[in-house]
């Protein structure tokens, strides 16, 4: 027993520990039940409709009933079992050929890795555009990253509808970096970075008239742009992280169970052992394994039962595909699968600015100076919003530091769609893909800070296609809503110390042993006994069991005549494959809340809650109130009268903006019109346009109110006043489309400048709604700035409708 009175903090620690358990109990309970009722109601739909079809049925229909569905469960069972063999050997092929990236498109090898000075199993490669799509160099390139999480890459090109595919018909250079499934001898992350750096460096010179390139990362390979931007921050354009886990020990009580395998594990010691027994490589089918066993159910079940139930050349073709993917099982070094635990998985360092690649160079997030976009969903299992998005509460005092830093962070949370639908869905390419690549082209010249994009509506339809997009300004308090508190995650610290206790202890004791026995053993045989290898290779054409497998299916396909879908054997069938499928979901649930459970009650006691205090500190962050004293601040305050017609018009747009918190769809169209093709806008570079919103930014939202009395100094000409009202009007809409606070705000501004009303402010004046200025014309290249097509490049018919829907909107406005 302990003893309150002489630790008297243990009785409040041991009262939180019993609310864990109580949440973890409460919650695994509720949704266990309403799964159970869900499937109970199908399970009891489906039996009565099969009792229904059995009543009064004459006994020789149902003997001629039986013979049919005998002959067809045949036929399936011989296509279906084929359908495995060929998966054997496109499994067999696959590894014979250096598990290449299963992209559907056509590809070159730009630079390999392993002529770096720094070798590495990391490649980059140039996507070759499918017939009728034309790509043009000064568009900005995209470079796509996927994850090397057991896995091979080509994800992210998995099917036409893409992020691929997506970019290159909006005419963009598209770039995949790749990985061979064997790393370099000696390979660390640090040299997979270096050679990410490089890859970055050859793009921008194949594209030196382009902006710089988009780089997006998928799942693990998110963290790794995050990474590969905070270490170079002059090499990225706008980052994108999809399903990205950032924030390890983050998500919700009684859910999100993969954030719990690293203390079931004890940490990163089973990792280093597999290593060890592999010859100092450890097997990524170890990982999906951990993949496979979040939904046993479908992952050992229904996939072969769906397969059964619809052996069709289609079914197959995409069974086959989905599997050539997915039985692609890669290798790391110790040392890579060692940082990535001891960093990422059990130790969320990343977020404190305590990961190191190199000694003595932290990875700060802070440093990134590319804008950012995250990408998560409520229905992902695997990367929950709360792992996608906490890194952002863990790194900034608050959003107005997001502001001070000159960053733009929005992120978009899917309701529905799992892990890999991130990734694979045509669906989500279509839709939140598509419109992430709008938002692209003028990102960088959007008012720093956080903010959440939605898509609201649906227009039109096919390839016409286009979505009602809206922005809306976030604090971090709606980040922290999607989470029901974080005083979990000090249970995780334990586990992160107790870590690196037991890899101490390996280290200094039991590991050459190990190591010598896994020199020994045969580390290839061990990896070719993995079940997930060996049930591939074993039912596949090198089976002589098998041999006559094709014929019987290539007869079963021609004789095949599949049984009506009201047969009563079909039907109780399918009864028996949900009923099945239901239990596989209880023990799924079981082991989850059985897992968590024992978490809590191992990892949160007032003990481990003290022994691992010292890892769950947070980075320390500046106070609101010191945030005006940094350079960037004083910096800006002190140029608080200067400026012209430029800077007015930011300015005022901004002041604007704070009467508002969405973004609507028209503003940021005519906001991206005015600051890329008007003069003064047409003259500057992107860089110069972006440093001059940031730097009108923290004067509008530290000093309001001189900054609207100092804009009569920047504006000194009655002819600039005229104009800047008439673009900053032209930009916020007619009056009567604005909110009272805005209208009052720039009635304030009108009168201050001397400057009577215009009488609607998207049609009056003709100052922002008539042809470009002739300095427009001349100045610069638009096409370079906005991503537009040149004149003589212009494809109108396949261009995306709306191409320009979700256009950021410089200022905010």
């Amino acid at each position: 027993m302990i003893d309150h009175q002489a630790f008297p903090w243990t009785g409040a620690r041991d009262a939180e520990q019993t609310g864990f358990l109580q949440q973890t109990a409460q919650r695994h309970a509720r949704r266990r039940l309403e799964t159970s009722q869900a499937e109970a109601a199908r399970l009891n739909e489906a039996g009565a409709a099969l009792m229904r079809r059995l009543r009064g049925a004459p006994p020789a229909a149902l003997a001629a009933q039986w013979r049919d569905y005998a002959v067809d469960a045949a036929h399936r069972a011989a296509l279906t079992l084929d359908a495995l063999r060929q998966r054997g050997d496109v499994f067999i092929e696959h590894e014979a050929a250096g598990a290449p990236p299963v992209l559907d498109y056509a590809y070159e090898v730009a630079i390999d890795g392993a002529d770096l000075p720094r070798p590495c199993n990391y490649m980059l490669l140039r996507i070759t555009p499918p017939d009728g799509v034309e790509v043009f160099a000064w568009k900005r390139p995209y470079v796509i990253i996927d994850p090397r999480a057991g896995h091979g890459p080509g994800i992210g090109g998995f099917k036409p509808d893409s992020q691929v595919g997506v970019a290159l018909r909006d005419g963009h250079p598209v770039y995949f970096v790749a990985f061979r499934p064997h790393p370099a001898p000696g390979q660390k992350l640090a040299d997979v970075t270096h050679a990410e750096a490089h890859f970055l460096r050859e793009v921008a010179r194949a594209h030196p008239e382009a902006p710089k390139p988009v780089v997006v990362g998928n799942c693990q390979g998110g963290w790794a742009t995050a990474i590969l931007a905070a270490r170079n921050p002059d090499l990225a354009g706008p980052i994108v992280l999809n399903g990205a886990p950032m924030s390890y020990w983050s998500g919700r009580v009684g859910q999100d169970p993969m954030r719990y395998a690293g203390g079931a594990g004890l940490g990163v010691t089973p990792a280093l052992v597999a290593a060890d027994l592999g010859g100092g490589l450890f097997d990524g089918a170890d990982l999906v394994m951990n993949f496979e066993m979040l939904n046993p159910g479908r992952t050992w079940f229904r996939k072969y039962y769906d397969l059964f139930a619809d052996p069709s050349e289609r079914a197959i073709a995409h069974f086959l595909e989905f599997e050539r993917w997915w039985g692609g099982f890669y290798l790391m070094t110790e040392a890579e699968i060692r940082w990535i635990v001891e960093n990422l998985f059990v130790g969320d360092r990343l977020g404190k600015n305590e990961a190191r690649l190199e000694v003595g160079r932290p990875i700060d997030l802070k440093a990134i100076a590319a804008p950012i976009i995250v990408f998560a969903s409520h229905g992902d299992n695997i990367t929950p919003p709360q792992q996608a998005l906490n890194w952002i509460l863990d790194t900034y005092a608050d959003e107005r530091e997001i502001e001070i830093h000159g960053q733009r962070i929005i992120y978009m949370v899917h309701e529905k769609v799992g892990h890999l639908g991130i990734f694979v869905s045509s669906s989500v390419a279509k839709k939140e893909h598509s419109e992430v690549a709008s938002v692209m082209k003028t990102i960088e010249a959007l008012a720093p800070g956080l903010y959440e994009m939605t898509i609201d509506e649906t227009i039109g339809e096919g390839r016409d296609m286009r979505f009602k997009v809206s922005f809306y300004r976030r604090s971090f308090g709606d980040v922290a809503h999607l989470d029901d508190g974080r005083g979990e995650e000090a249970a995780f610290a334990a586990v992160a110390r107790l870590s690196e206790t037991l890899a101490e202890t390996y280290d200094a004791t039991l590991r050459p042993a190990v190591q010598a026995l896994g020199r020994s053993a045969g580390p290839e045989m061990r990896r070719k006994l993995h079940p997930l290898r060996m049930q591939r290779w074993a039912v596949s054409s090198q089976n002589p069991a098998l041999a006559s497998t094709p014929a019987l299916a290539g007869q079963a396909r021609s004789q095949r005549n599949p049984v009506a879908q009201d047969n009563p054997f079909l039907m109780a069938e399918r009864l028996w494959a949900d009923a099945v499928e239901a239990g596989w979901n209880m023990l799924r649930d079981m082991r989850a809340f059985s897992m968590e459970a024992t978490f809590y009650a191992a990892y949160a006691t007032p003990w481990m809650l003290w022994y691992g205090r010292s890892r769950a500190e947070r980075r320390a962050r500046r106070a609101p109130g010191e945030l005006r004293a940094l350079p960037q601040v004083r910096g800006a305050l002190a140029k608080l009268e200067e400026g012209g017609l430029a800077e007015a018009v930011v300015r005022m747009l901004v002041l604007l903006a704070g009467t508002r918190n969405d973004v609507r769809r028209d503003r940021l169209e005519r906001s991206n019109q005015v600051l890329t093709t008007r003069r003064p806008f047409a003259a500057m570079a992107p860089a110069a346009r972006a440093a001059m919103i940031h730097q009108q930014s923290l004067i509008a939202h530290f000093e309001p109110e001189a900054a609207i009395a100092s804009l009569p100094h920047l504006l000194a000409e009655p002819a600039e006043r005229r104009e800047a009202i008439g673009l900053v009007e032209h930009i916020v809409g007619a009056p009567e489309e604005m909110e009272p606070r805005t209208k009052h705000l720039l009635q304030q501004i009108r009168g201050l400048l001397a400057t009577p009303a215009l009488e609607s402010g998207a049609e009056s004046g003709g100052v922002a709604t008539g042809a470009p200025t002739p300095e427009a014309r001349t100045l610069g290249r638009p096409a370079k700035r906005t991503e537009e097509p040149r004149p003589d490049q212009r494809r109108p018919a396949k261009r995306r409708a709306g191409g320009r829907s979700a256009a950021a909107e410089a200022p905010g406005a």
